[in-house]
């Protein structure tokens, strides 16, 4: 009961148990039988015979269905002229319905308005090929539009990035300045060095007024050097 309520319940009909217990096994290892060979000769598709070689529009000829605009024509004046008789043909039909319903006209009403409607069909059918190359053209210039669009994000980013390696590389200081610091550096340390000298040394009372005018004038010396490299 469960399975009928499945069967009649599910979008699609369920296929055959026979290809399910025949190529299940085989799709999963592989050995899934080839697809049928392509059609070379006539075939049949909703009732109706077809050919493989046929035109993707087949003319109104092959369809037994006799031609009612020239071989030569305008799509726009034609399909006009198709809209009118259509409209005509089926006033005429109205008035055949309400003066003579059973009349033999009705039917040949009815038949001329199935051909018009054929031949305009068949006109709009016409305009396909060309439908499908505005299509195509207009998926192209989409992606065409999408891949620019990337290009000039990608373009942004690198111009970007490339001003930011162009402060950093300007922010760098340049080796002169590097070896100047350094110099300022290393002098300081041999200020730091002589002042802790200094404090090392005994105090000694009796020591002569010029050695400490010297030693107060070479450290005086020093501070100017190193403020002068400063500057």
């Amino acid at each position: 009961m469960a399975s009928n309520d499945h069967s009649t319940t599910t979008p699609f009909p369920m296929p055959p148990m026979h290809y399910i217990n025949q190529y299940t096994d085989d799709i999963k290892r592989g050995r899934a039988p080839k697809p049928p060979p392509p059609i070379r000769d006539s075939y049949m598709m909703f009732g109706a015979p077809f050919r493989a070689d046929d035109q993707i529009i087949r003319p109104l000829e092959s369809q037994n269905l006799p031609r009612l605009y020239p071989h030569n024509y305008d799509h726009k004046r034609e399909l006009k002229k198709l809209n009118f008789s259509i409209l005509v043909n089926f006033l005429d039909l109205l008035d055949i319905l309400i003066k003579a319903p059973d009349s033999q006209r009705r039917g040949e009403k009815i038949e001329d308005l199935t051909l018009l409607f054929i031949h305009m069909h068949h006109l709009i059918n016409e305009f396909r090929p060309h439908q499908a190359r505005e299509t195509l053209r207009v998926m192209l210039e989409v992606q065409k539009r999408q891949r620019l669009d990337t290009v000039d994000r990608f373009q942004k980013h690198f111009n970007h990035v490339q001003k930011m390696l162009q402060t950093s590389l300007a922010s760098l200081p340049d080796d002169s300045a590097l070896d100047t610091k350094l110099s300022i550096i290393t002098n300081l340390g041999a200020v730091d060095d002589f002042r802790q000298v200094i404090k090392q040394e005994p105090n000694d009372e009796e020591e002569d007024e010029e050695e400490e005018d010297v030693e107060s004038a070479t450290l005086d010396q020093m501070m100017c050097d190193i403020v002068d490299a400063l500057n």
